[in-house]
């Protein structure tokens, strides 16, 4: 598995990748097989300013719904 070191992760597995004042995220390889089928997903418009520590998204699988 390769980890990518332009990125900074977070102990809940999701990822942020900065440039200047661009914002990428995402969730990491682990997240993405726990959850399962992912049934919906919630994101920002592009160009959004988010204050750091608020959600900027929303996902929601098979498993997560159901447990």
């Amino acid at each position: 598995m390769r980890i990518p070191e332009e990125l900074l992760y977070t102990k809940d597995h999701e990822w942020v990748k900065v440039e200047g004042q661009k914002v990428w995220i995402g969730i990491t390889d682990f997240a993405q097989e726990h959850l399962g089928d992912i049934v919906f997903v919630e994101l920002p418009e592009v160009d959004t300013e988010v204050e750091a520590g608020n959600s900027v998204a929303v996902i929601e699988s098979v498993k997560a719904v159901s447990s």
